[in-house]
């Protein structure tokens, strides 16, 4: 062995794509990936410390409970499987493995997640209304997306109800615009990804820290936030 992670891709697609190209840059060894085309077979995927999925969401839950049989902990970072979450939990926890699942692993994103509760928690009783809209390329499946239900939630816990709007055109990789209102005075907050890399370093820097770990974890608890 080198001493590099190795890291199994799950799915191939163009985050898992990007995941690869950046992996060298972290230390990190890509030494496969699931597709359809082997998903089925699971004695011939190859042996790694950390899965990576980038997948679809109707395949998180078995593809999951598949590699953490294996011992591999998991980064998740498909959207649109998180009505089942509570149950995969349940089961992984069993394993002993790590998991660090999020709907956007951008370093950015996050921090601004934690930023809304604060302001949420600020601005509850103060008279102020909450918004967000989101916006992304024409292909994504899911709207609203993950991050902004996420955002959603972390303003919700303080007691404020908040809608959400989606947009879908073109090749915008991720807009998501929080603001708060009042008579008098308006507050935004805003998170624009230029390109996909944050996603897959942020991924990468999950799968580094997580190997080793036992339990399902948050960006939140990963950043200290």
């Amino acid at each position: 062995m080198n001493g590099r992670l190795r890291v199994l891709l799950v799915g191939r697609g163009r985050m898992g794509q990007l995941v690869e190209s950046l992996a060298p840059e972290h230390d990190v060894e890509v030494v496969g990936a699931i597709t359809t085309s082997n998903a089925q077979d699971v004695r011939a995927w190859p042996a790694a410390d950390v899965a990576i999925d980038f997948s679809a969401a109707d395949a998180v839950a078995s593809n999951a409970r598949a590699l953490a049989s294996r011992g591999l902990s998991l980064v998740i970072g498909t959207t649109g499987w998180q009505q089942h979450a509570a149950a995969l939990r349940t089961d992984l926890e069993r394993t002993g493995v790590g998991v660090i699942a999020a709907p956007n692993f951008a370093i950015g994103v996050n921090v601004l997640l934690a930023i809304a509760e604060r302001s949420a928690a600020l601005l509850a009783r103060r008279g102020f209304d909450a918004w967000i809209h989101e916006a992304h390329h024409a292909a994504k499946k899911d709207a609203p997306s993950g991050t902004a239900l996420a955002l959603q939630h972390a303003v919700q816990a303080s007691g404020l109800a908040v809608d959400i709007s989606s947009t879908r055109a073109g090749h915008i990789p991720g807009t998501h615009t929080l603001g708060f209102d009042s008579p008098a005075e308006t507050i935004t907050l805003t998170h624009t990804a230029r390109d996909r890399t944050a996603f897959a370093r942020g991924a990468l820097e999950a799968a580094k820290w997580v190997h080793g770990r036992t339990g399902w974890f948050t960006m939140a608890e990963m950043l200290g936030l």
